[in-house]
């Protein structure tokens, strides 16, 4: 069977909302990517604003002549080509923007349909709670943890039962509109599903009359942890009642067919408006103005409604029901050509956007028609409540602003104003699901088809209203608060507005839409839809000094996806390493570490002595300033070990001669500077050498011990000004301080007396120091304010692992205690505390180093505990604190916590050396912090697996591979040629001065992900290798004109529309890899589209039977249901052609070679058949075999007729075995021959299956069929004519069925695995192992990879334990979620046995356990141990297999 593995998580938002959810963090926005739940925090900081610079001009190489010559003082040869250089400086204007910081995210086993905000005071935390609506008709209440630091299931509520489905004709649940929405006072929420159920769920609020005397008491600490379902339980203090579920047909029987409805605002009672008709919508049959506008009022406690108002006659193009709040108030129907605002008292205003409305409908609205808008999937949020401005988000990305002119309590009348794009109208360049206000004047566009953005306004005021008084923003929770608008005098339906809402501002001039200035604040990185995939080489200029610096640390192969819809189409290019953008490289063999120090010079005594403030030169301080020595750590051919150093300059490395620094001292275990950046210390390995910035010897610390005689020699080293831990070999630590002279006012260095015993007899195995700049870890005691006491020198933190595996931390400003001990850190729990104690006989894990360091970039950095295995796996813990008693005084132990974070990224294996090569000794190299590498605050590991632990602040901590061989050496290297940037030497004597490539995203995904605007559809991608460039099919809208030259309708020619139809138009792009630029293009004809995309092996010579590699697009003629749907097939060749003057890149072109039009049917797939040279075309309802003829024509040989639309036809390479997929008759699996052409038809699968895609995986001897339904399942279908159930073959065998949720393969590629059992394989004549790339239209890539039976076995009870033994968010069954729906049409003959596709999601999770669950998992799955659950996991999971990409 297989293993179907998720290698990178959704990017596609589909549902946003504000709440305060986590307590101490402001108000936070949660996000919904399908099956993903994020939960940031809103951080305002001040950044750069300048223009984005041209790709064009940013990814042209430079010539760096300038630096080819050797200095003649560098001894050792090191090239000087990354320190020069001249800056050039741009000027920025700082203005204050919004960022997202990632809090918390959760994979559910679920399709996220809906998120409501849930305001009640009986969570645990004491904040609000989240409301969360999942397909088939779920709900799952959820809140914030914080003593776990996670969210934790309250309440589950299903309503798929089978009696609330209503009449036994009606169509499956998954087939209609499911949606949340909850009331703005959290009194209840509603859930519609199936064709006219509403599910209530009310919610408990201090305002109720029953069991009022409970919310005087203080909410007592529960157990929710199980399951509880609709309500039946016997836990009395629960935030909700129970729910019971509405006939909307007992509701009114005219609600027959809703489309949409939403709760209101400042109502007493739980009101909503729902739009909704007693007829479906139809334009074809004349149906016009049917729909109607009904008000309910709900009792919760007599479960009866009351109708407050109906209002009949309105366009049946609406769709939505938007609620606002107050002063507005009322519910705006959203319509596909007009906007109608309906108040409380059933007044109706509306504006028509375009002119089709005239046709469409006849209810009375104010012509806006000349602005010729489409709201089809717009989305619509309050901008100022108070002024009535409201930011609508058109399907294209155009912004428009919507005013409501108020006279007293009433709307009057709408406005639409476009927004210009020169004050940012057009800075959103997709579709938009969600608007979330965040503040005052930031916003969240939540977008399927491409990056989602914060988007923030500034509004331009003259001097006169700048005087005036300001308006409360009373609108900063987007009426979340609403629930104060209650008025206990008043006990009529309506409630009273608050004063600050009693203002009513009219629309002046001042709030045009010109006077508003949008400007993107921040972007979550977008992948989605990815349409088409394929891979290819990486290309650079002939002869260029970048091609020659990348050698070895570029990947074989990379993936090119083709992402976004309309003006967000991009290329997504995507790596599994980085691949660092490399400034100098120089052969180094003998270096085994290298540390850059940035020191002050000593002030010269003439200098001292001013204490008037003159200003001292540059050279005295150290911010802003580049390194100017870097250390170096050498092993020669010997064996001798050496360190040296080199200066740093503007001209090159230069050796350093004349100095106090001896290179014969020894090893350099570490380096860095203390005392203020004042003193640089070099340790070796016996010794502490301490050194002014002008390298003179100050100081010798030696590592003797005076009572016992001993020499210990130092393992490694930690530095936080002012202090210096060693680890030394005997397990001890030594402490240094460097501390001022009160006679020179010099630092010098003293060793720190250690006070605590446990500090001298423990056995250490590592430990590091911490400068707690943000308080994590600060002392919980309080003074008269409430606040955390600090004193001087608290800040800076011990870390230890003792030989027992405890944590112990110190406070270095006093060791005569420590201030937390954890006893059992190596079992590794979910959830590490002071009081956590390991069962006995558990096993440990074998920690080697233990680091705390900060995670992050500009906008947000935290800390991370970060443990590193024997086998340099990496498990990371983020400490937080908890007070379970605000107000008592607690301790450290008793308030820090440590969470557990996943991590799924396994340690490659040591490389193997060469059998004719020394084997040298194994050096431990440790971690390196580095505080600025791009604007990243990382993690380095070094060694065989050389990595990055990087986060940003919309992301956890991933691990990123560094592309090439292990590393030996590494530091941060800022210079003017090279600024934040770092070298490396590897493992074959290679050293390289890098930076990590600003254009690329490696945080978010966990990959390098680099984006390629192309502003337009790009529906297919394919490479061309022997000109090393790419080819896109795209699609443009453009307008669509009748032929005016039409015999037979001469009244086309007199057509005259503004308003006209959009069509699209297909452009077939050139893509140079150089600059990622279009280097040609060729456009086709109106109403042709591209359809695919294929680079054929075709034969283009019938004499010689010479073969090329071209390119075949495969098109579509489309102008209307009046004409018949035709096709084309061009066959292009890329030719050399003299590039244009600067731009060498553009040196290609393409060249028509062959075009033949299809006169029935689009011609929809392409792909190689045979032996010879031929293509398989899918026109219309036949496939047909093709070859090129040298008069530039197809000639047809052979053909299978098919049924109705080919989705996809895949051939397994060299054997005529063809797969066809149809849109709605499933999968045909047909055989071609050559002598005679012809094609038989060898099996199907049902005709009842709807396949997006279909392709083969083979596994050894047998071939399998992977099929891809409408539905989100993959269907595993297998031909075998020796079954009896098969009937000799006709009828394909169906070995399995997964459901891959919202996550559509709708693009495959067939790649081999890299493995080194493949020469083996090859000797006994066995194919090489392949599995399939899989991405689908929410962003997700994955693999599906075959397993030997033995393996399949175990991971499938492995995934059964594992699914039993974790905690699932949301209370959801991650068994259930994988199974097919009940209502999936068997696509063959069933042959599966039961069995079914191992999820890898769950096999990810094994590493969250602790060491003892680890165990006992693993032995009941069948393995020996952890670490052969290991060795096997590290094979299937993630990108194993495909580090060529």
């Amino acid at each position: 069977m297989q293993c179907y593995t998720e290698l990178t998580p959704p990017t596609a938002v589909a549902h946003s909302i504000t709440l305060q959810f986590v307590p101490g963090q402001g108000t936070n926005l949660a996000v919904a990517k399908s099956s993903l739940l994020q939960i940031f925090k809103t951080k305002v900081v001040s950044a750069e604003i300048e223009a984005p610079a041209s790709p064009i001009h940013t990814n042209i190489p430079k010539s760096t002549g300038r630096y080819g010559s050797r200095l003649s003082n560098d001894d050792d040869g090191l090239e000087a080509s990354f320190l020069g250089g001249d800056s050039l400086g741009t000027k920025v204007d700082r203005a204050n923007s919004t960022k997202l910081v990632l809090l918390a995210e959760a994979s559910l086993p679920g399709i996220i349909t809906g998120l409501a905000r849930i305001k009640t005071r009986m969570t645990t935390s004491g904040a609000d709670a989240l409301l969360i609506a999942f397909k088939d008709a779920r709900l799952s209440l959820v809140e914030w943890d914080p003593k776990r630091h996670t969210l934790t299931t309250v309440s589950i509520h299903y309503y798929e039962q089978d009696e609330l489905q209503g009449a036994p004709w009606a169509s499956n649940l998954e087939n209609y509109v499911n949606f949340l929405a909850a009331d703005p006072a959290s009194r209840c929420a509603a859930l519609k599903f199936g064709p006219r159920n509403l599910a209530i769920l009310p919610f408990r609020q201090p305002d109720e009359d029953i069991d009022m005397g409970d919310w005087d008491e203080a909410p007592k600490s529960r157990d929710l942890s199980g399951a509880i379902v609709n309500g039946d339980n016997n836990i009395e203090e629960t935030p909700y009642s129970p729910s019971f579920v509405l006939r909307l047909s007992n509701l009114d029987p005219t609600l027959l067919h809703p489309v949409h409805l939403a709760f209101l605002y400042q109502y007493r009672e739980p009101t909503f408006g729902i739009l909704s008709s007693t007829m479906h919508a139809s334009n074809s049959l004349g149906r016009k103005d049917h729909f109607t506008y009904m008000v309910f009022t709900l009792d919760l406690q007599q479960k009866a409604s009351t109708t407050l108002l109906s209002i009949g006659g309105l366009p049946q193009d609406l769709f939505r029901v938007v609620p606002l709040p107050a002063p507005v108030g009322g519910a705006l129907l959203v319509g596909t050509n007009e906007l109608i605002h309906i108040d409380q008292s059933g007044k109706a205003n509306g504006v028509a956007v375009n002119p089709m409305t005239k046709q469409a409908t006849s209810f009375s609205l104010v012509d806006q028609s000349e602005l010729n808008l489409r709201l089809e999937g717009s989305v619509i949020e309050v901008l100022t409540p108070e002024l009535g401005e409201f930011l609508i988000v058109l399907n294209d990305g155009r912004m428009a602003l919507l005013n409501f002119r108020i006279d007293g309590r009433t709307v009057s009348g709408l406005e639409i104003k476009m927004i210009p794009s020169e004050v940012g109208g057009s800075i959103i360049s997709s579709r938009a699901v969600s608007l979330t206000r965040l503040g005052r004047n930031a916003m969240f566009v939540g977008s399927p088809d491409g990056d989602s953005l914060v988007v923030g306004w500034s509004r331009k005021q003259d001097a006169a209203s700048r005087k005036r008084s300001r308006v409360p923003d009373v609108a900063l929770d987007l009426g979340l608060e609403d629930e104060d608008l209650d008025d206990d005098d008043d006990d009529d339906l309506y409630g009273e507005d608050p004063p600050a809402k009693q203002q009513l501002v009219a629309t002046s001039s001042a709030t045009k839409g010109g006077d508003l200035t949008f400007r993107v604040h921040d972007r979550l990185l977008s992948i989605a839809p990815i349409r088409k995939m394929t891979f290819g080489e990486r290309d650079w200029l002939p002869d260029s000094e970048e091609a020659r610096n990348s050698a070895g640390v570029v990947s074989e192969l990379q993936v090119v996806c083709s992402v976004g819809r309309g003006k967000a189409g991009s290329l997504a290019i995507l790596n599994v390493e980085m691949q660092p953008k490399v400034i100098g490289r120089f052969d180094f063999p003998e270096a085994r570490g290298l540390w850059t120090v940035c020191a002050k010079q000593p002030i010269p005594k003439s200098l001292q002595g001013d204490k008037d403030g003159g200003a001292i030169s540059n050279d005295y301080d150290t911010p802003g300033q580049y390194d100017k020595f870097m250390i170096v750590a050498k092993v020669d051919l010997d064996g001798y070990e050496t360190s040296d150093v080199y200066a740093l300059t503007a001209a090159g490395f230069e050796s350093l001669t004349g100095t106090e620094f001896e290179p014969a001292a020894g090893f350099t275990v570490e380096a860095g500077t203390l005392g203020k950046d004042s003193r640089i210390i070099q340790v070796l390995k016996s010794e502490v050498r301490c050194y002014d910035g002008n390298l003179g010897l100050s100081q010798i610390i030696p590592m003797l011990d005076e009572v016992t005689g001993a020499e210990p020699r130092v393992l490694s080293a930690s530095f936080a000004d002012p202090y210096l831990l060693l680890i030394r070999d005997d397990s001890s630590i030594f402490l240094i301080v460097a501390r001022v002279d009160r006679n020179n006012a010099e630092y010098e260095l003293e060793e720190l007396e250690r006070d605590d015993e446990i500090l001298t007899t423990t056995k250490w195995l590592t430990g590091c120091l911490y400068t707690d700049t943000d308080a994590v870890f600060a002392d919980s005691s309080k003074d008269g304010n409430g606040k955390g006491v600090e004193k001087p020198g608290e800040s800076i933190l011990m870390f230890l692992l003792g030989a027992d595996g405890a944590l112990y931390i110190y406070r270095l400003s006093d060791l005569s205690k420590p201030i937390y001990v954890a006893k059992d850190l190596s079992f590794l729990p979910p959830g590490l505390s002071a009081d956590f104690t390991a069962r006995k006989g558990t096993s440990k894990e074998k920690i080697t180093e233990l680091l705390v360091a900060d995670l992050g970039d500009t906008t947000h950095k935290s800390p991370y505990l970060i443990l590193r295995h024997e086998n340099d796996d990496l498990t990371f813990y983020h400490p937080f604190r908890f007070r379970s008693n605000p107000s008592s005084n607690s301790s450290l132990s008793d308030t820090l916590f440590f969470s557990k974070l996943p991590n799924s990224s396994f340690a490659k294996p040591p490389e193997e050396a060469p059998e004719d090569d020394t084997p040298r000794p194994v050096r431990f190299l440790s971690m390196r912090r580095c505080t600025n590498i791009s604007g990243y605050s990382t993690v380095f590991l070094p060694g065989s697996s050389p990595s990055f632990i990087i986060k940003s602040s919309k992301s956890i901590p991933r691990v990123v591979g560094l592309q090439g061989s292990g590393v030996q050496a590494m530091s941060s290297f800022h210079t003017e040629g090279c600024e934040h940037g770092f070298i490396y030497a590897d493992s074959h004597g290679i050293a390289r001065v890098t930076q990590i490539p600003t254009d690329c995203n490696f945080a978010e995904l966990g990959l390098s992900v680099k984006k390629v605007p192309i502003g337009m559809d790009v529906d297919s991608i394919s490479y061309h290798p022997p000109s090393r460039s790419y080819v896109a099919g795209c699609n443009k809208l453009e307008p669509f004109e009748l032929p005016k030259d039409d015999d037979y309708h001469k009244e086309w020619a007199r057509e005259n529309l503004a308003f006209k139809p959009m069509t699209e138009r297909g452009v077939i792009n050139l893509i140079s890899p150089i600059t990622w630029t279009v280097i040609g293009s060729i456009e086709l004809d109106e109403c042709e589209t591209v359809l695919c995309v294929e680079t054929l092996n075709l034969e283009v010579s019938e004499s010689t039977n010479e073969r090329k590699q071209l390119i075949a697009v495969g098109t579509a003629l489309c102008k209307g249901e009046d004409f018949p749907t035709r096709g084309r097939v061009y066959v292009y060749n890329i030719v050399d052609v003299i590039p244009e003057p600067g731009r060498p890149e553009i040196n290609r072109k393409l060249k028509l070679v062959a075009k033949e039009d299809i006169p029935r049917g689009a011609v929809t797939a392409l792909c190689e058949v045979g032996r010879q040279g031929l293509m398989l075309v899918a026109q219309g309802q036949k496939c047909m075999v093709r070859g090129l003829k040298e008069d530039g024509t197809l000639l047809p040989v052979a053909f299978m007729d098919m049924n109705c639309y080919v989705t996809s036809v895949k051939e397994l390479p060299g054997t005529g075995l063809c797969l066809m997929a149809d849109a709605f008759k499933g999968v045909w699996f047909a055989g071609y021959t050559e002598e005679p052409y012809k094609m038989m038809l060898l099996g199907k699968s049902s005709t009842r299956l709807e396949v997006f895609n279909a392709d083969f995986l083979p596994d050894g001897k047998e071939l399998f069929i992977v099929a891809s339904d409408a539905d989100g399942h993959i269907h595993i279908l297998q031909f075998d004519p020796e079954h009896p159930k098969s009937l000799q073959g006709h009828l394909l065998l169906h070995r399995t069925t997964f459901n891959t949720g919202a996550h559509i393969p709708t693009s495959s590629l067939l790649l081999p695995v890299a493995t080194d059992q493949q020469a083996g394989q090859t000797k006994n004549n066995e194919p090489p192992p392949q599995l399939l790339l899989l991405a689908s239209p929410t962003g997700v890539l994955a693999t599906l990879r075959p397993l030997s039976e033995s393996s399949y076995r175990r991971l499938s009870s492995l995934a059964s334990q594992l699914a039993t033994t974790l905690p699932h968010p949301a209370g959801l069954n991650p068994k259930a979620y994988r199974m097919p729906s009940p209502h999936c049409p068997p696509p063959g003959v069933d042959a599966g046995l039961g069995r079914t596709i191992v999820d890898g999601a769950m096999l990810t999770r094994f590493t969250e356990l602790g060491t003892g669950r680890r165990g006992e998992i693993a032995g009941r799955a069948g393995y020996n141990g952890g670490e052969e659950v290991r060795g096997e996991l590290e094979t299937v999971l993630g990108w194993a297999g495909l580090r060529y990409l």
